[in-house]
């Protein structure tokens, strides 16, 4: 960023922009060796997060993501062994999604990595300012106010 003009270091949609994009190289770098992207990850922690077995449909809800979207990721980490999916016990005309032995150790190892990729992006803040930041941009992305 610093080969670009300096009235645009102070434009919110420059930095990030440019941030994103800092993140995303670093993250991607650090999944790599798993073979997942940031997005599968986010569904693996996800269907981890769950006491019982998550159903495709609240998957999707909990991550914000249409059902066909929803299909897309599930078809994709099944295919690579890390989720399966089975009939619901208590209704058998939908399915419950579970990690698979493989799917918990992948998701144990990349998150450990992509703890490691977010600590390499704020390295240049001290911990109280990496947590402030952290906070603000869960507080900005939440926020759910008037415009």
């Amino acid at each position: 960023m610093s080969t670009t003009a300096p009235e645009l270091h102070g434009r919110l949609g420059h930095l990030l922009k440019h941030a994103q994009a800092r993140f995303a190289a670093l993250h991607a770098e650090a999944l790599a060796p798993f073979g997942i992207s940031g997005r599968e990850l986010a569904v693996l922690l996800v269907l981890s997060g769950e006491e019982t077995p998550s159903s495709q449909q609240r998957a999707a809800a909990r991550l914000g993501v249409d059902r066909t979207t929803m299909v897309t990721f599930l078809d994709t980490l099944e295919g690579k062994g890390l989720l399966a999916r089975r009939p619901d016990p208590a209704d058998r005309r939908r399915n419950v999604v579970v990690l698979t032995e493989q799917g918990t150790d992948t998701l144990r190892r990349a998150t450990a990595a992509s703890d490691e990729a977010e600590r390499r992006f704020l390295a240049p803040l001290t911990g109280a300012d990496a947590a402030g930041f952290r906070t603000a941009l869960r507080d900005v992305a939440l926020y759910d106010g008037p415009a």
